[in-house]
């Protein structure tokens, strides 16, 4: 291939967290020095307006509803792997090439999207909305490699980056702070309210909905003689609902959204399930599909499962394949039944 190295701007100014390791001036000087160490031209393109109007909007909004967003799967969605795939097409590129840690396969024209070869470092839980036609243009040179082996061969390369840590937060919230984020840009979702047992008795007081998220058990500033969750979050009522473990458990979900890489399958088909970037994976399968909504029944109860998290569906067959995914839109406890 004939290569070009850029970097996207998604911050205006200064980015917002200079500890994220992207965005930032000392970022984009790194990426041009690996670019000149190997020979190839660089840009950095500047895509801050969408970043803002589409993935920190959602955020935004998300939060301010009660649900617990993924910023890196809508960055994929609407940025990376739309509008600068677009970008590259129209300047006339074949190929797009990430560092994400996954792999793509082509099999006599059906393109397959697998997990990383390090298990550790596995990120094709945030892809699980690529299709055909951008798999046909995607390559992801490093998912063939352990993460160890990437920086073995940048250090004989001699990149400056070659020890440099793994970005971990979120790139627009400053120092990993999402309280504070939360306070300073979503006031909707700072607003206090009763926190509430399933029966609907006040049992306290939150700081607002967008500081919560289905599971969590510190922070919530009260005690009931036995350890509580937050099992619900009601955005309607400004209510954070609370329960004892088992009643964090959820027995089917329904997805929105929802998109297959490599077209939809049939209603009732077993799957595997991963509904955190870095979770595990749970049987399952798929009761119903009508156009982008999907409802899911998992085989036994699964804790925690949070309404705007995104669910990246696996094959049962061959567990390292994304079959498609979608988001979160509500969830049905296991003690209700399905």
């Amino acid at each position: 291939y004939d290569v070009t190295g850029v970097m996207l701007k998604l911050w205006k100014g200064e980015a917002a967290n200079n500890n994220s390791g992207c965005c930032n001036v000392g970022a984009a000087e790194d990426a041009r020095r690996v670019a000149d160490v190997i020979g190839i031209p660089f840009y950095v393109l500047n895509f801050a307006d969408k970043f803002g109007d589409t993935v920190v909007r959602d955020f935004h909004e998300a939060y301010a509803s009660g649900q617990t967003p993924n910023p890196c799967v809508r960055c994929n969605q609407w940025v990376k792997f739309g509008a600068l795939m677009e970008r590259a097409k129209s300047l006339g590129a074949d190929v797009l090439a990430t560092g994400h840690y996954a792999r793509v396969r082509n099999d006599n024209g059906r393109y397959r999207l697998l997990r990383g070869a390090d298990a550790d470092k596995d990120q094709s839980y945030v892809l699980w909305m690529l299709s055909q036609q951008e798999l046909a243009h995607t390559t992801l040179p490093i998912g063939e490699l352990e993460k160890s082996e990437t920086r073995r061969i940048a250090t004989e390369l001699g990149l400056r980056t070659a020890a440099k840590p793994d970005s971990q937060e979120i790139c627009f919230v400053k120092g990993g702070d999402v309280g504070t984020y939360v306070d300073t840009n979503i006031p909707q979702g700072s607003t206090p309210g009763p926190i509430v047992d399933r029966e609907g008795h006040v049992v306290g007081e939150h700081r607002g909905i967008a500081h919560y998220t289905v599971g969590q058990r510190r922070g919530l500033g009260i005690s009931l003689g036995a350890p509580v969750f937050v099992s619900d979050i009601d955005a309607s009522k400004n209510e954070l609902v609370v329960g004892e473990r088992n009643e964090l458990d959820v027995g089917a979900f329904v997805t929105q959204e929802s998109s297959f890489v490599g077209g939809a399958p049939s209603k009732g088909v077993r799957l595997l399930v991963q509904h955190r970037a870095h979770g595990d994976s749970y049987p399952a399968l798929i009761r119903t599909i009508e156009g982008a909504t999907c409802t899911v029944d998992f085989e036994g109860p699964v804790e925690a499962v949070a309404p705007g998290q995104s669910a990246a569906f696996y094959s049962a067959e061959t567990p390292d394949e994304v079959v498609g995914g979608g988001i979160i839109a509500s969830t049905v406890p296991a003690l209700a039944g399905v």
